[in-house]
């Protein structure tokens, strides 16, 4: 088994951290960078910084702020959002960001995926996959069936992909991982969705990491142990004490899973 990050995130509006719930009703919770410095030191693995708000609004990731992030602190640094060009990439990673992700920009434009992990390597590249639950989906024969549609823009548009195909094509063109995020389960703090995330996570060879609705220490076991994820996101609980870092970790380690402590 590999060792299972543990990763906060800063979803980033107007310059500040915020939290909301279905990817709606946006609150502010802190400051990116007094934040960056504060889960360093509460032990988190990796920190990802998504810029939600920049392919809405049709402008680039704001690289001030992710420069500031990564002054503040020395693990691993992702940045997501708003990269809709090579040129664009290459910006925030001169910033600092040790890893990039793409989201919307991989949906319309897949040969960015192949461009990004050609020039930079296929570890420092994540594609975001942010997908929502069809409701009443079936198959060829009529019976019911677990499925996905990609959606993009902060979760404001549905794409009608399919999200574990979409996981295996970014896979086929060089990313390195993928970001999983249930927009069904985001913010409401009863769990991962774990079909989704196994059906994933099953599908390619890349690690994948899973994000949205995590609530308790139980909830990043089940993604790890039945969702077989390689990594767990979350904010909420993270960004308002509910649960520290160090209580993940050692739940997961109890339950059998590597971390690193």
């Amino acid at each position: 088994m590999s060792t299972v990050k543990i990763i906060p995130c800063l979803d980033m509006n107007e310059g500040r951290v915020v939290k909301g719930v279905n990817f709606i009703d946006l609150q502010d919770v802190g400051s990116p960078a007094e934040m960056a410095a504060a889960y360093q030191e509460a032990g988190a693995d990796e920190l990802v910084f998504l810029d939600i708000s920049a392919t809405h609004e049709n402008r680039s990731t704001r690289v001030d702020l992710a420069k500031a992030c990564r002054e503040a602190c020395t693990i691993p640094f992702v940045v997501g959002g708003g990269m809709a060009s090579i040129e664009d990439v290459s910006a925030v990673l001169d910033a600092g960001a040790d890893k990039i992700s793409l989201g919307s920009a991989a949906v319309r434009n897949p040969n960015l995926v192949k461009e990004v992990a050609a020039k930079y390597g296929s570890d420092r590249l994540i594609v975001a996959i942010d997908a929502r639950r069809i409701p009443g989906a079936v198959d060829a024969q009529g019976s019911p069936v677990d499925k996905w549609d990609v959606v993009t823009a902060g979760g404001r548009e549905s794409t009608g992909i399919d999200a574990l195909e979409w996981a295996q094509q970014v896979e086929m063109l060089g990313a390195g991982e993928i970001l999983l995020t249930s927009m069904d389960c985001d913010g409401v703090k009863t769990g991962y969705d774990i079909p989704l995330t196994r059906a994933v996570a099953d599908a390619v060879g890349i690690p994948v990491t899973a994000s949205g609705g995590a609530g308790t220490t139980d909830h990043f076991i089940e993604a790890v142990l039945d969702g077989h994820a390689q990594g767990v996101l979350a904010a909420s609980v993270f960004h308002y004490g509910e649960i520290s870092i160090r209580e993940v970790k050692e739940a997961l380690r109890d339950a059998g899973c590597k971390v690193t402590l």
